[in-house]
């Protein structure tokens, strides 16, 4: 199927797809991020996993699309610059902000709290992007009951947290303090992902300039929080048998952002993040099964948990399947057309790329650049250089679930990988 015969169901099953797969990259990201259970500062292993989200988001557009498309895409859009800027600053301090909400309630436990994120989104989707206008009634209580099923959720996580911290429970409310603000800064960082795509940029582009941000302000912060720069270096020295690990988390987090950023292009923040947010899933199932985060919990307490989870997974696939109807449709064109009334740009183009098609490439003459070769070169020679000095961290792993959670994250990056590719060209 071309491009210019994408019907809109498709595109709608295709950011659904997407969300999907995010879910199960972005919970595998998290996985490095229990080394903060070993000593490591929450801000050092935050910068870690950055650096690696460095490497692998200009290696990745590269591969995909070339220097040339990525640097045109970005011409043509220079309005965007800024914006991916501080959508990369809102992420870096989010993620640092979920290694200490790791560090204080677990894995399994953090993720739902942060996942409160799609909340956020959703009303900025509503009040910003006409998401939801013109829907009717059934549209929105789908969207409003899992709304409400996705804070029904986070408070029965919340809960079981303050029950199973015995004689840490301020410990475990700075956790939760922390998970929320994660959750809020993403949210909130979704505004300059759909004005982007609105705007008809390729998320492939977006994310080679949002790196920035996400580089410059975990740097700065872990060099105002570490004791300067000496303290960083002797930081990283420490954590040197470890950066492995952190960069594959950020590399892993590269590919589910990826997925995500596709689901906003495709189905709106409103739908596409809460589905993204089945990573929750993921995030409990590395874990209770990798790391057995429950052992020794009450059954009260697991109860909970488990139960909590399942009510917000529900909720976000009730949000996610709300599928938007020609009224709403209408409106997302409207916000459109407001975005190229302000800056310029030619409508027929952007709806034309909001629907599938990649007109940009068939303007980007020539072939592959030589230096295109070599930046990949680079990245798979600093990640080759980390494996040489990697060391399995001092943690207990169950090995044989880890093998079968890897497995099934490669097969959702090939079955949606694909799709994307059949459909749209990675557009």
């Amino acid at each position: 199927m071309s491009a210019s015969q994408v019907s809109p169901r498709s595109l709608h099953r295709l950011g659904i797809a997407c969300g999907f797969a995010a879910g199960a990259w972005l919970g595998s990201a998290e996985a490095p991020m229990k080394l903060v259970a070993v000593g490591y500062s929450p801000f050092l292993i935050s910068l870690g996993m950055v650096a690696g989200v460095f490497v692998a988001r200009w290696t990745v557009p590269v591969m995909l699309k070339g220097t040339g498309y990525v640097l045109r895409d970005f011409r043509d859009k220079m309005h965007l610059i800024l914006w991916a800027i501080m959508a990369g600053m809102c992420w870096a301090v989010a993620n640092t902000l979920t290694v200490f909400a790791i560090r204080d309630v677990g894995l399994s436990i953090a993720f739902p709290l942060w996942n409160t994120n799609s909340l956020v989104g959703l009303f900025w989707g509503w009040l910003l992007f006409n998401e939801l206008r013109g829907s009717p009634a059934q549209t929105w209580a789908k969207v409003l009951g899992g709304a409400a099923a996705i804070m029904a959720g986070a408070y029965l996580l919340a809960y079981a947290t303050s029950t199973g911290a015995t004689g840490q429970s301020h410990r475990a409310t700075l956790g939760i303090l922390a998970a929320l603000g994660a959750g809020l800064l993403w949210g909130t960082m979704y505004i300059p992902y759909r004005k982007a795509y609105i705007s008809g940029m390729n998320p492939l582009s977006f994310v080679t300039v949002f790196t920035f941000g996400e580089l410059g302000t975990t740097f700065a912060m872990a060099l105002l929080f570490d004791g300067g720069w000496q303290g960083l270096v002797a930081e990283l020295g420490k954590a040197r048998p470890a950066l492995f690990w952190l960069f594959m988390g950020g590399f892993c987090w590269v590919i589910g952002d990826l997925f995500q950023q596709y689901a906003a292009k495709y189905v709106g923040i409103g739908r596409g993040i809460p589905l993204s947010n089945t990573n929750q899933l993921w995030g409990l199932a590395w874990g209770v099964l990798v790391f057995g985060e429950l052992s020794g919990q009450s059954f009260t307490t697991k109860l909970l948990i488990i139960g909590g989870s399942l009510v917000m997974i529900a909720g976000a696939v009730a949000i996610s399947f709300a599928e938007a109807p020609q009224s709403e449709q209408v409106s997302w064109k409207r916000a459109m057309a407001r975005e190229c009334e302000r800056y310029g740009m030619d409508p027929r183009r952007v709806e034309a790329t909001l629907e599938g098609s990649d007109p940009l490439s068939k303007e980007v003459a020539g072939g592959r650049r030589w230096w295109e070769m070599l930046l990949v070169a680079a990245a798979v020679a600093a990640f080759a250089w980390l494996a040489i000095g990697a060391q399995r961290p001092a943690i207990a792993v169950n090995v044989p679930w880890i093998a079968v959670l890897g497995v099934a994250i490669l097969v959702c990056l090939f079955w949606c990988g694909r799709l994307l590719w059949r459909l749209t060209g990675f557009s």
